[in-house]
């Protein structure tokens, strides 16, 4: 089923036609909706939104209220234009932490409400928050002022475009990668607004824009090509102090939904009243909003009102009989009696989700159970699921069934890769060593500008032993690195035209062979020897990976199906997972282990230090609660009678699960029947140690888990 088509069966809604011809009058209304809840209040607001052309503002509680919402609108209207206006810091008015992805988002719907006509424009939705609304915003004399049309074909010089772009606080650097940035280079001007998630790149003959594009920092790939374009300067700090209300923004006739008025109007009057005592002159010139301005602008629309009570006295009232998705606890036998009454009433009965692999494991529950229950699935979630006995309805989403966490996004906009390269490039100073992986350790001698065939190009001075120099192109920065040295001394700067680079270089391959001879004889035993071969998943295998909180990253994905399938093989796995920290590795290596626990194999999961020790004892033991599976650890926080019975318990194979430091891979120790061993940074231990990991590993599937990669490590993984 398609969500951008199930929301409209709100449109047969008894309440619906009156409410909407409510919508179209000219004159104010004030209608109070009760007992719309979860995401039964998104679908109503898509059904009567898509039968409107006016502006809509929804206003909520708080910032993840408005942006669940922001998200079940987008996905079913994802056709018009949906805005969220945030606040413009990270955290709050009252911490000063401009966040430039939110100053996009607040420009362009600035930009969006200046250009608006009801005829032209149409239906625009803008979702907010009280810390969002109380900021006030430029007057729309300050953005007509602050604001650069561009057009495809038209006549313009590229001087004009600088000495606007200047004036209006933009920074002329050599590559744009921020909002607020622009650069010149020969016929083409790249331009970051504070409109859009990805810079522009205009592209001029002579003095006619001949293209106007769209481009990521990081590939430098064109995305989409534009006829008009608006660049937009950051209002926040930009313009005449005297400043609007949103609200006050807004055309005549636009509609405004609240979900609790007297709350949004307390909370704007809360922040007001926070904001640091130095800030009083800031607040004097009305670049804040107070609750009572905020309520004095709300009499001058139409206004539906989402809560228990209603504000407005004289609102008409329309009653729903919704009621919130049921909290199974992972109870799949609840889940099933209650799926199977709902059918057996003839009730509408969906599963939303945004992966497919979660309907595939509840598929899987739900056979291995014996509890076959032909739901209907829907591959886009909302955020909050609910039964309408209106309409009959019962819409439940996996992340609620789950217990996991459901994540939004608002933006795009973020700070990619290549942003931090050229970052890291123009925070280089001339002097500074370098690496070019054709000539060796140089120092940076900075940017310059070089005809080439007539045409200006950057490029990056190196300087050499003897002030050798080389140029190398902007498009080569790949081939360049900043060195690192483990120590502060300087290094040694190499000579161009000798054979001391490419002679370095063949030593370490040297090396690197003889590393690889004893890795070759190591992986020769395993390959002679067979290990243990792993059944596919159980439902429990099932229950354990859709209990995860959060949302699996497509490498966790990735990386999780790669290690399972290895030890489903005969052959021992050993595999190489890589992540930074916090990107999930630790889920990955319960999984595997889960596997391993399930076919009644033992595991043990070495690491370097007794604090992650006892760390990943917490989140094994937390994971695995609710799973017929023993977790323990030893470390020299542990009393030695304490260690005697943990090794006592691995020897007798009452233990499936043992965590611990090089304690673990002592001569004491004595596993029943080991099938996996979790390695987490390798690289951290010694020789001797390694000589033990290596005879333990021989026959036994292992997984080594690194946020930091060394060379060596790399290198023995694509060996």
């Amino acid at each position: 089923m398609d969500l951008t088509k199930i929301y409209k069966i709100y449109q047969s809604h008894p309440s619906f036609q009156e409410i909407r011809q409510h919508l179209e009058k000219k004159e104010l209304f004030r209608l109070s909706l009760h007992g719309l809840v979860g995401s039964s209040v998104s679908m109503f607001f898509s059904a009567l939104a898509e039968t409107s052309s006016k502006v809509h503002l929804c206003v909520f509680e708080d910032k993840d209220a408005a942006a669940y919402f922001y998200s079940d609108v987008k996905n079913m209207l994802h056709k018009d234009p949906i805005l969220f206006f945030p606040s413009s810091y990270k955290r709050s008015v009252q911490y000063k932490q401009p966040d430039n992805g939110n100053i996009i988002l607040r420009t362009n719907v600035l930009n969006r409400l200046n250009q608006y006509t009801e005829k032209e424009s149409g239906r625009l939705v803008i979702i907010s928050h009280p810390e969002a609304l109380t900021e006030k915003v430029s007057s729309k004399q300050n953005i007509d002022d602050n604001t650069l049309q561009i057009h495809a074909g038209e006549k313009i010089s590229i001087e004009f475009i600088h000495e606007v772009l200047d004036e209006y606080g933009f920074e002329l650097v050599d590559f744009v990668y921020e909002p607020g940035q622009y650069a010149l280079r020969g016929g083409l001007v790249d331009v970051f607004s504070f409109t859009a998630e990805y810079p522009y790149r205009i592209d001029f003959f002579g003095d006619e824009v001949e293209t106007i594009r769209s481009f990521e920092v990081e590939s430098q790939l064109s995305k989409l090509t534009y006829n008009k374009i608006s660049i937009l300067p950051n209002l926040e700090t930009r313009g005449s102090s005297h400043k609007n209300s949103l609200l006050e923004t807004l055309p005549a006739h636009s509609t405004i939904w609240c979900s609790n008025i007297a709350y949004v109007a307390e909370r704007i009057s809360e922040i007001y009243n926070s904001t640091h005592i130095e800030q009083e002159e800031t607040k004097k010139e009305h670049s804040l909003l107070m609750g009572s301005e905020f309520l004095e602008h709300l009499s001058k629309y139409g206004v539906v009102e989402f809560q228990r009570k209603a504000y407005f006295p004289n609102a008409i009232a329309f009653n729903f009989s919704t009621k919130p998705q049921p909290a199974f606890k992972k109870n799949f036998t609840l889940l099933g009696d209650n799926l199977k009454l709902h059918l057996a009433q003839e009730y509408d009965t969906c599963i939303f989700s945004d992966s497919e692999k979660q309907i595939e494991r509840l598929h899987a529950i739900f056979d291995d159970t014996h509890q076959g229950i032909p739901f209907k699935n829907v591959l886009k979630a909302i955020h909050a699921g609910f039964i309408d006995e209106d309409l009959k309805l019962c819409y439940f989403t996996d992340h609620e069934i789950f217990d996991r966490y459901h994540k939004y996004q608002l933006h795009a906009y973020h700070s990619s890769k290549a942003a931090l390269s050229l970052r890291e490039l123009k925070d280089l100073k001339p002097g500074d060593y370098v690496v070019h992986v054709d000539h060796g350790i140089g120092q940076f001698g900075g940017l310059e500008r070089v005809n080439q065939n007539g045409k200006i190009q950057e490029v990056i001075r190196l300087v050499y032993r003897d002030n050798d120099v080389i140029q190398v192109s902007i498009h080569s920065l790949h081939r360049i690195s900043k060195y690192k040295g483990k120590d502060d001394s300087p290094p040694r700067v190499h000579k161009l035209g000798t054979g001391t680079w490419q002679k370095l270089k063949t030593a370490t391959k040297r090396k690197v062979k003889d590393i690889a001879k004893d890795l070759i004889a190591l992986y020769a035993k395993r390959k002679s020897k067979t290990g243990f071969s792993f059944s596919p998943d159980t439902y429990l295998q099932e229950e354990l990976e859709a209990s995860f909180i959060y949302e699996d990253t497509p490498d966790q994905l990735k990386a999780t199906k790669a290690v399972k399938t290895d030890m489903e093989k005969s052959i021992p796995m050993d595999r190489l997972i890589c992540g930074d920290v916090g990107f999930g590795k630790t889920e990955i290596a319960i999984r595997a282990a889960f596997k391993a626990v399930a076919y009644e194999k033992q595991v043990a999961i070495l690491v370097p230090t007794t604090i992650l020790a006892l760390q990943h004892y917490n989140t094994f033991k937390r994971r695995l609660k609710e799973f017929p599976c023993s977790v323990n650890y030893v470390s020299r926080l542990k009393k030695p009678s304490e260690q005697k019975k943990v090794l006592t318990e691995a020897s007798h194979g009452t233990l499936d699960i043992l965590i611990g430091t090089h304690r673990i891979i002592g001569k004491d120790i004595k596993f029943k029947d080991l099938g996996l061993l979790i390695i987490d940074e390798e690289q951290k231990f010694g020789v001797a140690a390694k000589e033990k990991l290596k005879a333990l590993k021989v026959n036994v599937d292992s997984i080594t888990m690194t946020a930091t990669p060394i060379p060596r490590t790399l290198q023995f993984s694509l060996l």
